[in-house]
């Protein structure tokens, strides 16, 4: 399992009830299931990872996560998660909404697109930058709402989301150091929330 998503399943926590959106492959499900007593389903859109998930005996739907949602039930779930997938769909603002809807707690993690690698990029090269959390390029990239870890924090609170706790990443996905909290727009290349409505 990639090191964010250890981080992502300690935010959920044990014993609930969770919706994966864009789960991939299933490994995060699939741990949070066997490791931590959660019960859960996926949601994929990619039929490869479908299939992965289906090998790996997670609960899986295969569609689109932003038709998928409106079909889940007010509260169905403990906890919504949506692991480095929120920059890749056409409207960020209704699929957290559709989120809080369907669980009263939110874990989500996002790349950081003003990290200081992108606007060095940006500026010293007048491209589009190409980093290790980043690998795209603008033309194939899946990545179509560019965001911050600024903008998407005003964006929680347009929202009426709570930060309960936010965790700075590097692009492999480990924790970065304190020095990153001064300035996390700047200096973490990810972030994973902790959110609740």
């Amino acid at each position: 399992m990639r090191p964010d998503l250890d981080i992502v399943a300690a935010l959920v926590g044990s014993g609930q009830r969770v919706l994966d959106l864009g789960c991939g492959n299933g490994a995060l499900l699939e741990n949070l299931i066997t490791e931590r007593g959660c019960s859960g389903l996926g949601v994929e859109r990619e039929l490869e990872d479908f299939h992965a998930c289906i090998s790996r005996g997670v609960p899986v739907t295969q569609g689109d996560l932003e038709e998928e949602l409106p079909r889940f039930g007010e509260g169905d779930f403990d906890v919504a998660v949506l692991s480095l997938t929120l920059q890749a769909v056409r409207r960020p603002d209704q699929v957290l909404t559709e989120m809080k809807r369907v669980a009263p707690r939110l874990v989500v993690s996002l790349p950081n697109f003003a990290h200081w690698k992108m606007r060095r990029n940006l500026t010293l090269r007048g491209r589009m930058p190409v980093t290790d959390a980043l690998p795209y390029q603008w033309y194939d990239t899946p990545n179509i709402h560019l965001c911050t870890i600024n903008d998407f924090e005003d964006l929680t609170r347009d929202l009426a989301l709570e930060i309960d706790r936010r965790v700075l990443i590097d692009a492999s996905g480990h924790r970065v150091p304190g020095l990153a909290n001064r300035a996390p727009n700047l200096l973490a290349e990810r972030a994973v929330y902790s959110l609740s409505s």
